[in-house]
């Protein structure tokens, strides 16, 4: 084979440092805005992106020229730096430490997206720690203590 092919769709959850609800929902929607472009311009191809109040979800159809940390960690920290220049919060604003990130079958990519489109949705009725309890069970993660 001459040439290499590849499908991955990587879901990925990181939140705000200690949680703090920092992404009022107009934030968030100029925030989204500017990782959209970041995703954009380093050659990221991000499907969709949402969130709430104190964390985000992404789904990314991954390229493996790339790092999984580096891009996170590019996508996390170009957009901490544009929020405390850009001067959208009062206090100084940062991501937490780490993320989530859990690979996705092509079968279900659509109802991936529809779970982080209905985001706001979904956490009327379920808190963000249930839901991360959720994922990690749902995709078998074990937890060193």
């Amino acid at each position: 084979m001459s040439q290499t092919y590849y499908k991955i769709w990587l879901h990925i959850v990181w939140s705000t440092k200690d949680r703090f609800p920092f992404l009022s929902s107009k934030i968030r929607k100029k925030l989204y805005d500017h990782i959209h472009t970041i995703a954009s311009e380093k050659g990221y191809h991000l499907s969709i992106i949402n969130g709430i109040e104190d964390h985000v979800h992404c789904l990314f159809s991954f390229n493996p020229k790339y790092s999984i940390s580096k891009m996170i960690n590019d996508v996390k920290g170009e957009s901490s730096h544009w929020l405390n220049e850009q001067k959208l919060l009062k206090a100084k604003f940062g991501w937490q430490r780490g993320f989530g990130v859990f690979s996705v079958s092509e079968s279900i990519v659509d109802n991936v997206r529809k779970y982080i489109k209905n985001q706001e949705e979904h956490h009327r009725r379920i808190s963000f720690t249930e839901e991360w309890n959720l994922l990690l069970k749902k995709h078998n993660v074990v937890i060193d203590e």
